[in-house]
């Protein structure tokens, strides 16, 4: 029985005299997370998109066009980008993969994909990413339904590998799944190393759902930083590969949620974002080996405004590099290094879901640094458009693309405009 079993087993407890079925306090604690996953709106109803490109000025830069390119698209996750223009973007409500062709979204999506799970709010296809030595291989994320203790309705988090022949995936099949059960919260982003190892967050360690220690649990990946061979194997030189207490997959350990990595374009050092609750976003650089601290040493508040630690740090973890108070839910990150916004060389860009739980607050950040690598000033970009920005990358070309996670998501570039 794994670890991660047992503590979900371990908060099964007695009410009015009566044994609460695993089952039944299961559902509970899902429950518990879909009501709070319902609440990123508030009954908000979100703008639509210009349908017109949006001029906006920039501290450094000062007339910036975003470009609608892709509307329609059902909350979308995550891209990728292939060495023939194509872009591909998962949808995760609906379990697909889709193809940017020549600025045009196919009608027709990826045939072939996994089953995914996608019943429970936040639960669905993830990330996707290509092998940097052969962009027909095609890596997902996503929530895979699980038959646990003979009861359906259950999932993991698992990376799928296929290869992209014409408009569908062949040869698709699990080359990881991770250990233990997801309450459909877990998200799982996806970055190749310059050694052509794999690099995957498995989230999914919170506090209200009672699974927070999780990230700490040696034996479980939830919670965790892994490092994966490009055919799901283990690194022969992971930290722990050695140590029989630890998965040997984890890299890292100690965080909440991570929903962004990217690599510094000098440093080569690998940067992490992690959502905290209320409060404590944090911004990392991942070192082997190394604990981040949740839920231990936390800046956070939970949703009902308690403290998760009363510790806010501890020697022997890690620090932020960037912290968010409040909280901007960070998700996707990327540093510019193109040709066509050079006063923007070296900055970071990170998508924001909302601002301090108040839906309509999305919004695209600009963080800059100084020659040492310290954070000296941050810019909030396109936040009139009221957005929630799940993903930015630079692209081949140069120019910046963003995703909008809404109904009607839509992939936005960003490009140099001529001032008036």
């Amino acid at each position: 029985m794994t670890v991660a079993r047992e503590a979900i087993r371990g908060v099964a407890v007695a009410r009015g005299g009566a044994a609460v079925s695993l089952v039944a306090l299961v559902a509970l604690l899902v429950a518990r997370a879909d009501a709070l996953a319902a609440q990123s709106n508030y009954g908000i109803v979100v703008p639509p998109l210009p349908e017109q490109p949006v001029v906006f000025a920039s501290a450094e830069v000062p007339a910036v066009r975003a470009v609608p390119l892709v509307t329609g698209l059902d909350h979308p996750w995550g891209m990728a980008f292939r060495k023939n223009g194509d872009i591909l973007v998962t949808e995760r409500d609906a379990g697909k993969l889709r193809v940017i062709s020549e600025g045009r979204l196919l009608e027709r999506d990826v045939g072939g994909m996994p089953k995914v799970y996608s019943a429970r709010l936040r639960a669905g296809l993830m990330d996707v990413a290509v092998h940097p030595d052969d962009d027909a291989l095609v890596y997902l994320t996503y929530s895979k339904p699980v038959v646990w203790e003979g009861e359906e309705g259950f999932m993991t988090v698992a990376l799928a590998r296929g290869r992209l022949s014409g408009d569908a995936l062949t040869d698709v099949r699990d080359i990881f799944v991770a250990e233990g059960i997801d309450l459909g919260i877990a998200a799982s982003k996806l970055i190749f190393a310059p050694d052509g190892t794999l690099f995957m967050s498995v989230g999914g360690s919170y506090v209200f759902a009672g699974t927070g220690e999780l990230a700490q649990d040696p034996g479980s990946h939830y919670g965790k930083l892994l490092r994966l061979n490009a055919d799901g194997s283990v690194p022969a030189d992971n930290p722990f590969v050695d140590d029989p207490a630890y998965e040997p997959e984890i890299y890292t350990l100690g965080h909440r949620n991570q929903i962004g990595l990217a690599y510094h374009p000098t440093t080569g050092e690998l940067w992490a974002t992690e959502n905290g609750p209320q409060g404590g976003d944090e911004a990392n650089i991942i070192r082997a080996g190394l604990n981040y601290g949740w839920p231990l040493s936390s800046e956070s508040r939970e949703y009902n405004g308690r403290w998760i630690s009363q510790t806010p740090w501890l020697p022997q973890y890690e620090r932020p590099q960037v912290l968010w108070w409040p909280s901007v839910a960070p998700s996707g990150l990327a540093f510019y290094t193109g040709e066509r916004f050079p006063a923007w060389r070296g900055n970071l860009f990170v998508g924001s879901l909302m601002v301090g739980r108040i839906a309509g607050t999305g919004h695209l950040e600009r963080i800059v640094f100084n020659a040492r690598g310290e954070e000296i000033r941050r810019e909030w970009l396109l936040a009139e458009l009221k957005q929630r920005i799940r993903d930015v990358r630079q692209g081949p070309d140069g120019y910046l693309y963003l995703l909008t996670d809404e109904d009607n998501g839509a992939l936005l570039r960003l490009e140099p405009a001529s001032v008036p």
